[in-house]
Order: C-alpha cells, then structure tokens, then sequence
C-alpha cells in the first residue's frame, strides 16, 4: 500500500489546519488492513478532526482509498472511505431512498458510522445493516450490536475501526429523492458555512433537549475570536478558519465557548469535533478542560 512520510495534512483537512503525520499509509484492500494493530490511528474525510499544528508523531492510517460502492436491489455496501455527497448521488441514481441527508456532509461512511451521523430527520442507524470493523480482529457488527444513539455508537466506546458497512434502503421516485437532496443543500447554505470557509461543522453535540447553538448565542459568543479562529457570525455553534488559525487557537477558542455556556446556563457541552496530534502544554490543558466527562 501507499506509505507517505511526513506528509503534511494541512490541506486535506476541512478545517484547513494541521502539521505534518510522521507516516501515513493509505491502504486500499481489507488485506492491507489484516494485521492493522488495534490500538493504530485510524482517519477519514478529516471532516470533524482538529489536527494538531505541531504534527502527528505516531503512525496513521487513511481509509480514503477503501471507496468502493456496490449496491444489489435496495442493500448498498459501501467503503469506510466514500464521501457522503458521493453515495448520496450515487444511489439517487438507483432510485434508493434513505440517505439523502448525506449530500451536504463533507464526511465518509466510516466517520458518519461512527458518530451515527444525521440531519434532516434521517440518521445512520435508520438504514444501517451491518458493518465490518476491526478491533483486535475483524468483526461482523448487526444493527442491535451497535448501540446506536445520538451521535453515538458502539464502535466509539470499544475503539472499533469502521471498514465498510452495509445499508438496507428503500425504494422512492429519483426526482423525489433528488428534490429532498436540493433541499437539504439549500438548508445547509443557509444554516452553515461553505466550506469555502474552512470547518468542521458543529463544535458541540446538542444536549439533551436544547440546542447547542441557541446556548452559544445566548452566551454572546459569536464576538469571540483567537488568532485566526472565530466564531461564525451566523451560527454560534461553527468556528471558521479566516487564513492562518491554529490548533492551539481552535482550542482556545472553543474553551470560551465551552465556560460562558457552563457559567450562564450550568450546561456542560460535550465537543463534536476529534482532536488528533502532539499537543504542548497549553493544548494538553485545553483539551483536558473541554474532553473531560
């Protein structure tokens, strides 16, 4: 398989920030994967991933190059690797209904797996069928194997690694299913960012019954800036890159958001977005004070 070393993931990634990976391998079978230590660093899209500005100095692996999407009636299989806008369409094609919410994210199947990704009133776990991750071996995982709840699977509490996985969808009018795909894109130009704009998308999970970005608005936090990090001034719940943002400003910045939310309203957020790399003393604080639970 391809082995890159220091490869420098600042442009791949969606936030547009990040050092450089000590060794990278993109492998492009399961086979490649067969000996794949449990405990390695796994990555996809890098879609919802703050990467470390002073690098990554252990080994990572990319499922970019795991895209292959086969579909038989209404089960699709597809790669951890695949876009979301890319199986969206593609199963538009088909005339297969259930995972039109895709087509705004910049996400892969193995990410939105692994968080149960979802929008629009869809979800993963509304057509998930199975998948095949790795954990100290593969494993065949069934729907009820997968805990599924909000922004949550199984795969996050047991380390699992998501290879492929496997949809039951169900059969719609294309140009039905391509009008509900036009809206969905519409909403997401209106609610958030372009990418045009570097993020992640949400910086913080909804808690339970609230809205993460309401509570942030409430805060006053879309005045918030540190470096090249700021708060979007059209949703609090996005932080841009406006050119030359940090790591370290990212962090900062979402420590602010993360207190005025707990000193106002008594409310903990809980971060959406990964945090991957070397941290200096500075980060390694920040990233205490928001991953602790």
């Amino acid at each position: 398989m391809l082995v890159e070393n220091d490869f420098d993931i600042k442009k791949y990634t969606s936030f547009k920030i990040g050092g450089k990976i000590k060794k990278i391998y993109f492998p492009e079978t399961l086979e490649d994967l067969k000996d794949l230590p449990a405990a390695s660093v796994v990555v996809g899209n890098l879609s919802n991933t703050l990467v470390s500005s002073y690098g990554v100095d252990f080994p990572v692996f990319s499922t970019s190059k795991l895209d292959e999407i086969k579909i038989d009636g209404t089960k699709v299989l597809a790669g951890a690797g695949v876009k979301g806008p890319k199986l969206a369409q593609t199963v538009a094609e088909y005339g297969l209904s259930g995972l039109e919410f895709m087509i705004g994210f910049p996400g892969s199947v193995g990410g939105e797996v692994y968080m149960n990704a979802g929008a629009h009133g869809q979800a993963v776990s509304d057509v998930f069928k199975s998948a095949l991750v790795k954990g100290d071996d593969f494993i065949n995982l069934e729907k009820n194997d997968m805990d599924f709840a909000y922004r949550h699977s199984v795969c996050q509490d047991k380390r699992y690694i998501v290879l492929q996985a496997e949809f039951e969808l169900f059969k719609k009018d294309e140009d039905e299913i391509k009008r509900i795909m036009n809206e969905n894109l519409e909403f997401r130009k209106k609610h958030q960012p372009s990418l045009a704009l570097p993020n992640c998308g949400s910086v913080f999970k909804n808690p339970l019954n609230e809205s993460a970005g309401r509570l942030l608005d409430s805060c006053g936090v879309k005045e918030l800036k540190f470096g090249g990090a700021k708060v979007w001034e059209n949703h609090a719940n996005f932080i841009i890159n406006t050119g030359d943002a940090t790591s370290t400003d990212v962090l900062r910045l979402m420590c602010e958001m993360k207190n005025r939310v707990k000193e106002k309203c008594n409310i903990s957020l809980v971060p959406e977005i990964c945090f991957l790399g070397h941290k200096d003393k500075e980060e390694e604080k920040l990233c205490q004070i928001l991953y602790q639970q």
